[in-house]
């Protein structure tokens, strides 16, 4: 019986994720297209604003549920690692920054910060340049 109800509970943080993450999503959507186009399309307005107030989000989460609110894991899963993950990555990349400054690791929150965005960027130039090799 113990097995069912464990089973049954990540079901339960799957169906939350899905559905945060979906909600994300068509946010991080709408968000770049309306500052796409209220902004124009030179600079990319509407990422950096996703990835600012992505970041506030998941900060006030972590906070909200650290200090004031006591909801239920499932809840906890559907707002952070859904909503917060579907709107973008961004956000948790700056909260486990934060993290390991938190505790103390500066120089292991240097080296994740700096080698997060050196490897990711090369690694988008590393696809584009597979696709135009192939």
């Amino acid at each position: 019986m113990a097995a069912e109800g464990a089973k049954a509970l990540k079901w339960t943080y799957i169906l939350a994720v899905a559905a945060g993450g979906s909600l994300g999503s068509v946010a991080r959507y709408l968000v770049a297209i309306g500052f796409g186009k209220l902004l124009g399309p030179k600079f990319p307005w509407g990422t950096l604003v996703i990835n600012v107030t992505g970041s506030l989000l998941i900060g006030l989460f972590a906070g909200l549920f650290a200090v004031r609110w006591s909801l239920p894991q499932a809840v906890r899963i559907f707002l952070i690692v859904g909503i917060c993950g579907g709107y973008t990555t961004f956000s948790t990349f700056s909260l486990d920054s934060f993290y390991l400054i938190q505790r103390g690791e500066v120089a292991a929150a240097a080296f994740y910060m700096i080698v997060s965005v050196v490897l990711s960027v090369g690694a988008v130039i590393a696809g584009l340049q597979i696709v135009r090799v192939l």
